[in-house]
């Protein structure tokens, strides 16, 4: 929980890893890709304070006490959910697998929550893996990589009749989110696999489903923005959009944050470190100290405590069903994803 100036923030990151990057890990083969994969991730660090920089060594490969004392006893973070990444066409036991990142769940009882994944691409026998690891850990959410290699395939769309398959089969096993890593480019991907324009069309037939934008299209930004606002089910996730902007290009960083308040609202924003391109301290506390820095920001929407609550750790509760500590709530706060309560802009003359 962080304090600042008598308000109590309960934070839940919700988009964080425990990667195996290390030459180790690297398929014989494939070590262009698996090292430049990371290479690329590391470089995103820069984005942020130097006095957070790793060194490729720790970047590559961070242990379970670094992810503890990083996230829950200097980064502030109440929760955390683990998002699973598995890239095996490039590292030998996956980036971070589901397997791996239990390892370090059962480490901190009670505060995190572990994503499931899938890849239509796996066809029939995926299905039914799919299902069966549900029914052993009981997933609320899952991450999806759209971008992903496989073999010869170099990404999928949400659309793709196999991708509907297992929607569908997300949607009978009542797991409500859906993360999606819809932003910048990671090398070798192809940037158009990570396009946003797969996201409505699903949203709309499967509005049972919560699709979480990772990265919020970036830098696609106007196209996520106008997508979510008449999507009740879409919601915008801050990792990089926090980590990768609000030091290194606050200028722009005012600007994404000003449109995702604009169209998307304060009721369907989450936070994410990113962790571990970013540690989520700094951002914690930097967004809980932000405003737009001048008047030329007056069109956008005022940036209120509660604003800052709903985003660091509020909504993401509610879609995960966390609890939260009284004296960290606040009054009569809006239910996320309301289709009654959806509009084009929020308070906008009929």
């Amino acid at each position: 929980m962080y304090e600042k100036d008598g308000e109590k923030y309960f934070v839940v990151d919700s988009h964080t890893h425990y990667w195996d990057a290390s030459p180790a890990n690297w398929i014989a083969g494939q070590e262009q890709y698996a090292k430049g994969w990371i290479d690329c991730f590391h470089a995103y660090q820069s984005l942020g304070p130097p006095e957070t920089h790793w060194s490729i060594e720790h970047f590559q490969k961070y242990s379970a006490d670094d992810y503890t004392k990083d996230v829950f006893e200097d980064g502030h973070v109440d929760h955390a959910i683990l998002q699973s990444t598995y890239l095996k066409d490039w590292y030998t036991t996956g980036f971070n697998d589901y397997d791996r990142n239990s390892e370090i769940a059962a480490l901190n009882p009670g505060r995190m929550t572990v994503n499931g994944r899938w890849d239509p691409r796996d066809g029939d026998e995926g299905l039914k893996a799919f299902e069966e690891e549900h029914k052993k850990h009981h997933f609320k959410g899952v991450k999806l990589y759209t971008a992903e290699w496989k073999g010869d395939s170099r990404g999928w769309k949400l659309t793709d009749p196999e991708a509907y398959r297992y929607l569908e089969k997300t949607r009978e096993l009542g797991i409500t989110n859906v993360h999606l890593h819809k932003g910048p480019t990671v090398w070798p991907l192809d940037k158009d696999a990570f396009d946003v324009s797969d996201v409505d069309h699903a949203a709309t037939d499967f509005p049972e489903i919560n699709f979480i934008v990772e990265h919020v299209g970036l830098p696609r930004i106007e196209d996520f923005c106008f997508m979510a606002t008449q999507e009740p089910n879409v919601y915008a996730g801050l990792s990089v959009v926090v980590g990768g902007l609000m030091f290194a290009r606050p200028k722009f960083f005012a600007k994404v944050m000003g449109e995702l308040l604009f169209w998307v609202g304060e009721d369907k924003i989450t936070f994410g470190s990113d962790y571990g391109i970013w540690e989520p301290k700094w951002q914690v506390e930097g967004l809980v100290d932000w405003d737009y820095p001048n008047d030329d920001y007056s069109d956008y929407p005022r940036v209120t405590v509660d604003t800052k609550k709903k985003m660091l750790g509020l909504n993401a509760a509610k879609l995960y069903g966390i609890e939260v500590p009284a004296e960290c709530q606040i009054a009569d706060p809006a239910e996320p994803a309301a289709r009654e309560d959806a509009e084009l802009v929020a308070g906008s003359p009929a």
